[in-house]
């Protein structure tokens, strides 16, 4: 488990952009705009390497971006990625918290028939200013 940069190909396309990765075979992706984009080629390359990584697989050595022979109109650039924080991002383990509260919020929240955890989640993610 690493940081990794590869170079990707950011081909337009009528409704955005085409990616793709040079050193891998059948790593691609698209978006809908720039940003989209940038966001989802970081997430096929963390997507590719994690399985790499899995399989035992041997890693490719990134490329020189100046070596990459593009299409007319198509651009270059580096993505990143770690491999490390993107397990964590993938592992939904639920994780059994203990915690207080007055007596008084417990009775009204479940009379409410609120959901204890969906509501911890929601307030630890906004906290943490996590989409």
């Amino acid at each position: 488990m690493a940081k990794y940069i590869y170079p990707a190909v950011f081909t337009p396309k009528e409704n955005g952009y085409f990616i793709n990765f040079p050193d891998f075979d059948s790593c691609y992706t698209q978006g809908k705009n720039l940003e989209d984009s940038i966001h989802m080629a970081e997430d096929v390359l963390a997507l590719m390497l994690t399985q790499f990584e899995d399989k035992h697989c041997e890693i490719p050595k990134p490329s020189a971006i100046n070596d990459l022979i593009i299409e007319n109109g198509a651009f270059t650039s580096y993505i990143s990625c770690d491999t490390t924080v993107y397990r964590r991002l993938l592992n939904n383990t639920a994780v059994k918290k203990t915690l207080s509260i007055p007596s008084w919020l417990n009775d009204s929240a479940v009379a409410a028939g609120i959901n204890f955890s969906q509501v911890l989640q929601d307030a630890l993610k906004a906290q943490l200013h996590i989409g």
